[in-house]
């Protein structure tokens, strides 16, 4: 960890150089790799394209950065002394980035004030034939990838092995990260994409939060003092098997009704009220159980590193909060949208979140 806390010209130099070369790549082989096309109609009659080639530029990301460390033209393992100049850099590209994009939009596209600048003025500005907005996750979440596999090399660097809890961890974050990719048609349907505009608030999450936070379980895991036991380790699988089946059936379910209202559901045909609002499979148990799911998967992540420190716990409570904030946004648009019949949902699906409580 040594220069984790220490800034200089130099270190804020190479930081930037790195993270430019980084997005710079991303960005290049997001246009050059091979992938599905998907079109987007927008509320104004005009169609936006995606080229869904995430899984093939995470693939072809990990293999060239792990041949380059292999080969010693980089060290994977000193990444994490570099964390603070990377954080700082990636907040000035963050800031950068918003900024153009607040003042490159169109004049009719919001009122130009702070809140456009926080929220966004351009719902999916695009650059090279490339949206921006959806772009920005793959930076986030490959980043994110090799922040974590950083902490593993260094691991086994110091110590000479890798615990079963670093292991579980990798695996648990890999497995989130390649499905998300494997399933990235599914993010073009969210909200996100469809009506989020991309501004500050946006581009920080991608950028800064989800790569330099979502990583924190990883960092007390490189020099942690204690080692899972293998029934704590059949507890943590279980765990994270039950949060991802719930998290990724319950979005898989949406998704499948969307393209095929006739779909089935856990083996029978869906239900549906009035064949606008699924109410069979999660989506007949609660209204925002994709979010519980998630929460499973991410107390798995930080379950991996006991009890030690409360400071890893910061993510799992980070995400609960934001996600029943957005499930409240969620309810809000929907009843806007649907008026009686979200009503007639709600007394049909009791619960948000977890049944019985909320």
């Amino acid at each position: 960890m040594n220069g984790l806390f220490v800034l200089s010209l130099q270190s804020m130099l190479e930081a930037i150089a790195i993270l430019l070369v980084f997005v710079v790549a991303l960005f290049i082989g997001s246009m050059v790799l091979p992938g599905r096309r998907v079109d987007l109609a927008n509320a104004d009659g005009t169609t936006r394209n995606f080229r869904l080639n995430g899984f093939a530029l995470l693939c072809v990301t990990l293999l060239v950065v792990g041949a380059l460390h292999a080969l010693g033209w980089i060290a994977i393992s000193e990444i994490p002394s570099r964390f603070l100049s990377l954080f700082v850099a990636a907040n000035i590209f963050a800031f950068l980035l918003a900024a153009y994009l607040f003042v490159t939009a169109k004049p009719s596209e919001g009122k130009g004030d702070w809140r456009d600048f926080f929220l966004g003025r351009d719902l999916n500005p695009v650059s090279f034939g490339i949206d921006l907005k959806f772009f920005s996750y793959r930076p986030s979440l490959i980043g994110l990838a090799i922040f974590n596999l950083s902490f593993a090399v260094l691991q086994y660097e110091t110590y000479d092995r890798i615990t079963l809890a670093m292991t579980l961890y990798q695996i648990f974050t890999l497995i989130y990260i390649f499905n998300y990719f494997q399933f990235e048609i599914g993010m073009v349907h969210t909200w996100d994409i469809v009506s989020e505009r991309f501004g500050w608030m946006l581009v920080w999450g991608d950028y800064v939060l989800v790569p330099f936070f979502y990583c924190i379980g990883g960092w007390w895991l490189v020099h942690a003092q204690h080692d899972l036991s293998i029934g704590a380790a059949i507890g943590l699988v279980a765990l994270f098997a039950f949060g991802f089946w719930m998290f990724r059936g319950a979005n898989e379910q949406k998704h499948r009704f969307k393209q095929d209202s006739d779909t089935k559901i856990w083996g029978k045909p869906a239900e549906t009220l009035d064949g606008r609002l699924l109410v069979s499979g999660f989506w007949g148990i609660g209204r925002h159980l994709n979010y519980t799911g998630e929460i499973c998967v991410y107390l798995a992540f930080t379950l991996t590193i006991g009890f030690e420190s409360w400071i890893p716990y910061l993510l799992p409570m980070w995400l609960i909060v934001l996600l029943v904030h957005r499930s409240r946004r969620d309810e809000k648009r929907c009843r806007e949208k649907y008026g009686e019949l979200w009503d007639r949902y709600t007394q049909r699906v009791r619960f948000a979140m977890f049944p019985y409580v909320y």
